[in-house]
C-alpha cells in the first residue's frame, strides 16, 4: 500500500512538471518582483527632485514629473533634460538642465521669453511667425550652427499647434548679452528675446554643448489651453500614466 501511494505521488510530480506547471507561491513572488522593481524604478526618477533640491532652486514638483512624462514619450536616448519654467519670472534662474542618469543639475540659470509674451511674467505665447511671443511645449534640440549671436542650437517644436512652427520662425537657443543681472538690477527682469530662449553669453557654449544633439527641452506655463490640450500631459492630468 505504502509502495502504491509512493509511486502515485511521482506520478503527480511528473505530471505537473512536464505540463510546465507553476506554484501559486511561485506566480505570486514573480509578480510581487515585478511590483517591486516597477516601483523602484518610478522612486529613481521622481526622487531625483528631492536628491538634487530643485524645490529651493524654485522649480515646482508638479511641473518635474510633468517634463519626466514628456521625457518619456518622446523617442530619445538622451538622459538631459531642459526645463525652462515661465511660471517663475525673469528676474529667476527659471532654466534647469538635469542629467537622469548622472542625477546631476548640470545648469540653473537665467532664461528669457518673448518680448511680447509679457514683461516679467510670460502670460502670452505662440505659434505664429513674427509673433515675438514664447512656444510652450515639449521641444527636441537639433544642431548647433554660428550666427548673429554666435553659437546657436536650432530646436524642433513636438506639439503641433503649441510649438510645431518653432523651427521655420527661427527659435534657437542662443547666448544673449540682454541676459544677466545687470538687467535686472537696471530693470526689475532680463531683457526680452523674439521668442528664443536666450541664456547668459558666458553660458552658452557650455550649455549649446550638454543639450544638443536629441535631447529633450520643456517650456513650461501653467496655461489652461496648453495644459488641457497637450498630447504629451494628457495620461499625467488624468493620472492613467504610471511614471516610469
Amino acid at each position: 500500500m505504502k509502495k502504491a501511494v509512493w509511486l502515485l505521488a511521482v506520478l503527480v510530480v511528473a505530471y505537473f512538471a512536464s505540463t510546465g506547471f507553476k506554484s501559486t507561491h511561485t506566480v505570486v513572488a514573480a509578480s510581487e518582483t515585478t511590483k517591486t522593481a516597477a516601483k523602484a524604478k518610478r522612486f529613481t526618477r521622481l526622487d531625483i527632485y528631492d536628491q538634487l533640491n530643485l524645490a529651493q532652486s524654485g522649480l515646482q514638483k508638479d511641473v518635474f514629473e510633468y517634463a519626466l512624462r514628456g521625457w518619456q514619450k518622446m523617442d530619445t536616448t538622451k538622459s538631459i533634460l531642459s526645463i525652462v519654467d515661465l511660471s517663475q519670472p525673469s528676474n529667476k534662474k527659471r532654466l534647469y538642465i538635469v542629467d537622469l542618469t548622472n542625477r546631476k543639475l548640470l545648469f540653473n540659470t537665467y532664461v528669457s521669453h518673448g518680448r511680447n509674451s509679457g514683461d516679467l511674467v510670460a502670460s502670452r505665447f505662440s505659434n505664429i511667425n513674427s509673433s515675438f511671443q514664447s512656444s510652450l511645449g515639449f521641444y527636441q534640440t537639433l544642431s548647433t550652427y554660428m550666427g548673429k549671436h554666435g553659437l546657436s542650437l536650432q530646436l524642433k517644436g513636438l506639439e503641433k499647434g503649441f510649438n510645431d512652427n518653432v523651427y521655420n520662425r527661427n527659435i534657437v537657443l542662443h547666448g544673449a548679452d540682454y541676459v544677466c543681472e545687470d538687467i535686472i538690477r537696471k530693470t526689475g527682469r532680463l531683457g526680452r528675446s523674439q521668442g528664443c530662449p536666450a541664456v547668459p553669453y558666458a553660458l552658452s557654449k557650455p550649455i549649446i554643448e550638454a543639450v544638443k544633439g536629441g535631447t529633450c527641452l520643456f517650456v513650461y506655463s501653467p496655461d489652461p489651453n496648453y495644459l488641457h490640450k497637450s498630447a504629451f500631459l494628457a495620461e499625467a492630468l488624468t493620472d492613467k500614466a504610471p511614471l516610469l
